[in-house]
């Protein structure tokens, strides 16, 4: 391939007189063009084609290699500037590159923006929405003869446009009042039976939901509802979609759908009226909006955030391999534990089965018989003991009172002397002259009368 030193239009779009008259009103092959095979051709020496656009003809036409030359040549020749516009997309993932969508402040006009080294280290401190001046010059990629900015420089000239303002306005609102705390969270159903499905019409996300969760749990059915996405349509007949589908009883949770697109696309999401019917939702609802980097209010008010529509397909329903898993896993415990419990009982039975108690009998009575026994030996020895004890204290007695009877008294020689009236005379003072008294000895008793009484 030659380098073009430049190029002008053509004077018009070729007609079918002009190419009939070319010669391939029967769909014959340009000149300048040399058949190899049945099916290929090879390209005639750059020296043989046309050095300007205008000299281009039906026969001898440029190849879309050398047009797109051209137009890098051209391109190459366009001088540095500045532009301004907000930031749509950026990405900056990849060290060393930015990749950014830079949106008209007033028009819904859009362009690429890439650049490297400096820039993509400058450009890593911006974040969606951000209004920013770039320099830099236009830049052809000649493999898709797609047109972008290769910057070299930029510059942040406010604090964001006013749509993302204005949006970040609503959502400390919406915060102030309550809509996004925790404790208004909904959990999800363990397993649901029926999933309503908010998405547009023919939407690659709806084949994403419904084909990841037939695959997961097979047994789930959908009710569908098809909305516009993006637009001035959009707030309405979504908040219109999650009252129908919230109003219905066999629907057990929402799913809210949507590819990526630019924080433009997305902004229907972030409609207050979107966020307050998503909070108003009895029936658990997740936002599956976009890819991970996108956000919009209706993720901070949902019950769950899925980071794309695949993802809420996985977090909405189990996967029926695990919980076949699950249950082969805990059938297993359970046989195992049964088993174990019949044995241990099996080895309890055995146990007692195997017990001299019970292959003898007798053995069982042979400890209780030798406590009687010992018992009674006990008691016969506690019984002589208390009779030898009782014989001993009558014999004390016995000879206590022996020796105190006043008959031992009598027994030695003594005598016991009475008045008439039986009272004991211990003093010779009591006793007159003439007195009856009675005299009491070992044997017998005399009868007397005093005749004297010395004191």
């Amino acid at each position: 391939m030659t380098t073009a030193t430049g190029y002008s239009s053509a004077s018009g779009a070729p007609t079918a007189a002009s190419l009939a008259s070319a010669g391939l009103g029967n769909g014959q092959q340009p000149t300048g063009w040399e058949q190899v095979g049945a099916q290929s051709v090879s390209p005639r020496p750059a020296a043989q084609l046309p050095q300007r656009a205008a000299e281009t003809t039906a026969q001898n036409p440029w190849p879309v290699s050398v047009l797109s030359e051209k137009f890098y040549g051209a391109v190459e020749r366009w001088p540095a500037a500045w532009v301004t516009g907000q930031i749509t997309q950026i990405n900056t993932r990849r060290a060393g590159s930015a990749y950014i969508t830079l949106r008209d402040d007033f028009e819904d006009i859009a362009m690429e923006v890439n650049g490297f080294g400096r820039f993509a280290a400058a450009a890593s401190q911006f974040v969606q929405g951000d209004r920013v001046v770039i320099h830099g010059k236009a830049n052809l990629w000649m493999k898709r003869t797609s047109l972008s900015l290769r910057g070299d420089a930029i510059l942040k000239v406010g604090s964001g446009g006013s749509l993302k303002a204005m949006i970040d306005e609503l959502r400390k609102r919406l915060k102030g009042e309550g809509l996004f705390d925790q404790e208004h969270k909904l959990a999800l159903p363990e397993f649901p039976k029926t999933i309503g499905l908010i998405c547009a019409p023919q939407a690659r996300a709806e084949g994403d939901v419904i084909t990841n969760v037939n695959l997961r749990w097979p047994t789930v059915t959908f009710k569908v509802a098809h909305v516009h996405v993006q637009g001035e349509q959009c707030p309405g007949e979504v908040v219109q979609a999650i009252k129908q589908l919230d109003a219905d009883t066999d629907v057990d949770v929402i799913i809210v759908a949507r590819g990526g697109g630019s924080f433009e696309d997305l902004i229907g999401f972030s409609d207050e009226q979107v966020v307050r019917a998503a909070y108003a939702c009895t029936t658990p609802l997740v936002s599956a909006i976009g890819h991970e980097d996108d956000w919009t209010l209706l993720d901070l008010v949902a019950d769950l955030r899925a980071s794309t529509p695949t993802d809420a397909a996985k977090r909405v329903v189990p996967d029926v391999n695990e919980q076949s898993q699950l249950i082969e896993g805990a059938i297993d415990r359970m046989r195992l534990r049964v088993r174990s419990r019949v044995e241990n009982e099996i080895r309890l039975v055995e146990g007692y089965a195997n017990r001299p108690s019970l292959t003898q009998p007798h053995t069982m009575i042979e400890p209780h018989q030798r406590v009687i026994d010992d018992a009674l030996q006990r008691l016969d020895i506690g019984l002589r003991r208390i009779v030898d004890d009782a014989q001993l204290t009558i014999e004390k007695a016995h000879a206590s009172l022996t020796a105190l009877s006043p008959q031992s008294t009598l027994d030695r020689g003594y005598a016991v002397v009475q008045s008439a009236d039986g009272h004991v005379l211990d003093d010779a003072s009591q006793v007159n002259d003439g007195d009856d008294i009675t005299v009491t000895l070992k044997r017998g008793v005399i009868t007397a009368t005093t005749t004297s009484a010395t004191a």
